[in-house]
C-alpha cells in the first residue's frame, strides 16, 4: 500500500513540476521584451447561467503579435452548470487550471501586473469586458473595431455592402473574418477559450497594424 501511496505522489509531483517549469518559461519568455512591449489577447465561454465558466489567454509580443504563451482557466463550480460548448473545454491538449472565480482572476491579474502587461484586447471586447468586472482596471481594445472595417481590413471583399462608416454591416465574426484573411473557408472556431484567444490572436496579426492603431477600439 505505501509502495503505491509513494508512486501516486511521485507522478504527481512529477506533473506538478512540470507545470511550474512550462510557467517559469512563459515568465522568462515575457521577461525577456521590454516593458509594455507584451499583449494579452482573452477570450471567454460562458455557462446556461451567462456566468463565465471559462478564460483563455494568449500572451504576445506587441510588435510581432508572436505567441509568447498561454494561460487557461476554468471556473469550479461556474463550469458544472453546463454551456453550449462544455463539450470543448478541455479541447485537444490543453490543459485547463481548475480554481474558483476569484482565485483565477487573481492569479492572472498577478501575472500581468508582474510583468507589465497592461493591454488587453478581446474579439467583441464589450462581452468579455462586462462578464470580467474584475479586469476593468486594465486597457481593453476591440479586435472587432479594426477587423470589420473596410479601411483597416483590406481582405474584405468589395462586393459586400458597408456602412458608411466602413464598417460591414453583416458577417463580422471571427469566423467569416477568418475566411477574409486567411482564405480557408473551412475554419471554424473551437470554442474552447485558450483556442479562440489564439485564432484572435492571429486576426491581429493578418491584419499587420501596429498596436497604435487600436486605439480608436479602446473601451
Amino acid at each position: 500500500m505505501n509502495g503505491s501511496l509513494e508512486f501516486l505522489n511521485m507522478i504527481k509531483n512529477q506533473s506538478g513540476n512540470k507545470e511550474k517549469a512550462k510557467e517559469n518559461r512563459l515568465v522568462e519568455e515575457v521577461k525577456s521584451h521590454d516593458f509594455d512591449t507584451v499583449i494579452a489577447v482573452i477570450d471567454t465561454e460562458t455557462n446556461w447561467n451567462d456566468e463565465v465558466m471559462s478564460l483563455g489567454v494568449a500572451i504576445a509580443d506587441a510588435s510581432t503579435y508572436k505567441l509568447l504563451g498561454k494561460r487557461y482557466y476554468v471556473f469550479d463550480p461556474e463550469c458544472r452548470v453546463g454551456g453550449i460548448y462544455s463539450n470543448v473545454m478541455y479541447y485537444g491538449e490543453i490543459k485547463g487550471k481548475s480554481m474558483t472565480r476569484s482565485d483565477a482572476l487573481a492569479d492572472l491579474k498577478a501575472f500581468l501586473n508582474k510583468n507589465g502587461i497592461d493591454k488587453i484586447f478581446a474579439y467583441n471586447a464589450k462581452f468579455d469586458y462586462n462578464h470580467l468586472p474584475e479586469l476593468q482596471e486594465f486597457d481593453w481594445y476591440d479586435i472587432m473595431r479594426i477587423a470589420a472595417y473596410k479601411q483597416f481590413n483590406d481582405s474584405i471583399p468589395d462586393d459586400l455592402p458597408c456602412c458608411k462608416t466602413g464598417r460591414l454591416k453583416t458577417g463580422y465574426g471571427v469566423e467569416p473574418i477568418m475566411h477574409y484573411l486567411t482564405g480557408d473557408s473551412r475554419y471554424r472556431e473551437v470554442h474552447n477559450a485558450v483556442y479562440d484567444a489564439v485564432d484572435e490572436l492571429k486576426i491581429i496579426e493578418l491584419l499587420g497594424h501596429p498596436v497604435e492603431t487600436y486605439e480608436c477600439g479602446l473601451i
